[in-house]
């Protein structure tokens, strides 16, 4: 039995023990420890605890009839509503974004096969919170619909019950879900838009990507480029050094944050020393085309190349072939490219063919009105869902670059035909688009009239400075 000090002996002594009477030197040498214990205690104190002492002996006693009567004490609040309001409290701090790592946020990447019901569980929320949120309507409807790589952020207080919940729903819109003292509510936070206008314009000396870096613009409004002159262009051919460009273009920003570029507005593209323009306008649908400054369509009624890659092959009326070994007409033009690179239609038609076609492997064959129609050959797979009789759009994805049928390596086979006949993909007169409505025309004229003037000043920019470059040349 392990013996305890004599203060405590009288509570720990076994029933039945005998137990024996404390000795007085025991009881001395207690009362010593105590008041050496005292003593410390009191040195230890802050200098102003002697008046705090003295200010509660001084304060007036409340005598019982002044404790009913004169003096109102408020009762305590429940402890359920002591929770409630710091919970509402809470979540008011965080009903915006996150500001940071330490805010307290669970910040969560959704996985793919995630749903909210997951989330909730992974961090460590109940499934009636769950059911509390989803619960709330068309508000929360979204967090049904969660995408892999989307975030959500959730807010729990310290006894880990949800207080908010942040999700973005786009670039501008944000849910937001908090709780209150009578549950849970919801709203959508819309940020305002703002459009900025910028312009850059460049000299190619290397190629037309590294000219339009430097000159600050984004892949997307150089493909945007790409695109708008690619009728009258081939810029996998056609590129030479001190070709010229400029583009007036929109910025998104929201907050005085910039979300992403917006529409070209304008652009102008001097290849081998001809000029090529476009406005940009849209329609009452809102529908935006590209018009050259006297209302011409730039877009042609079929793409010049409908794949993003290189010339391999050129279209020939004898070539050796690589397979067969012998010589064969080459009635179109091959593009080398990887694996899986999109194809797009070249125009707008119906669906021929799709499918096996001799040595060209996996083909799409498409029918442009009466009397043009395309083809294109050694697909590795088609788009998903195209079939045979299917009506295809301009730029539409048809399938993806590969090797079937009689190749040597990855490329796209593609044949351009007139009436039946072929001809040269890169030197067919192509078909205009409809050109701008006349009615439209005055209000297009006026609206390209300072665009047009802009695109002036920065052309005259650009020949200022090739020719400085000239003079300090020589």
């Amino acid at each position: 039995m392990e013996r305890f000090g004599s203060l405590g002996r009288d509570f720990k002594t076994p029933i039945g023990e005998k137990r024996r009477r404390p000795s007085y030197r025991n009881h001395l040498l207690t009362l010593a420890g105590l008041v050496v214990g005292a003593g410390i205690i009191i040195a230890l104190l802050p200098d102003d605890a002697e008046a705090v002492r003295t200010a509660d002996a001084d304060a007036p006693v409340l005598e019982p009839a002044n404790i009913a009567g004169d003096v109102t004490l408020a009762e305590a609040p429940p402890a359920d509503h002591a929770i409630e309001q710091t919970s509402a409290e809470l979540a008011d701090a965080g009903s915006s974004d996150p500001a940071g790592p330490d805010d307290g946020w669970l910040r969560v990447e959704v996985r793919k096969g995630d749903s909210l019901s997951a989330i909730f569980q992974r961090s460590g929320f109940s499934g009636r919170e769950l059911h509390e949120v989803m619960a709330l309507g068309s508000d929360t409807k979204a967090l049904t619909r969660i995408h892999p790589g989307a975030k959500i952020h959730l807010l729990p207080d310290p006894e880990g019950r949800l207080l908010a919940l942040s999700y973005p729903l786009d670039e501008v819109r944000t849910l937001h879900v908090k709780r209150g003292t009578q549950g849970f509510s919801a709203s959508i936070e819309e940020r305002e838009i703002e459009i900025r206008v910028a312009h850059a314009s460049g000299t190619i000396q290397d190629s037309l990507f590294l000219a339009a870096a430097r000159a600050g613009l984004a892949d997307g409004v150089i493909m945007e480029l790409v695109r708008i002159f690619g009728w009258d262009i081939d810029f996998a051919l056609d590129i030479r050094q001190n070709d010229r460009f400029a583009v007036v273009y929109e910025e998104v920003f929201a907050d005085g944050e910039k979300l992403r570029n917006g529409r070209i507005l304008a652009a102008e593209f001097e290849n081998r020393g001809r000029l090529h323009r476009a406005i940009g306008h849209a329609d009452a649908s809102g529908r935006l085309d590209y018009y050259s400054p006297d209302g011409k369509n730039m877009r042609k009624a079929f793409l010049r190349t409908p794949v993003d890659a290189r010339v391999s092959s050129r279209f020939s009326t004898g070539r050796m072939h690589p397979v067969l070994n012998r010589i064969r007409a080459h009635k179109g033009v091959d593009y080398a490219a990887p694996t899986g690179t999109p194809i797009r239609a070249a125009g707008d038609g119906r669906v021929l063919l799709r499918g096996q076609h001799g040595g060209y492997g996996n083909t799409v064959i498409i029918q442009h009105g009466s009397r043009y129609s395309t083809l294109y050959a050694h697909m590795s797979r088609y788009a998903k869902g195209l079939k045979q009789g299917d009506r295809v759009r301009q730029g539409q994805v048809i399938g993806y670059v590969g090797s079937s049928g009689l190749a040597t390596g990855p490329h796209l086979h593609y044949e351009f035909r007139i009436d039946d006949r072929h001809h040269d993909p890169l030197t067919v007169k192509l078909p205009e688009a409809d050109p701008l409505p006349r009615q439209q025309m005055a209000n297009f004229l006026m609206k390209s009239s300072p665009l047009i003037a802009q695109l002036d000043g920065m052309r005259a920019t650009l020949l200022a400075a090739a020719e400085d470059e000239t003079v300090d040349a020589r």
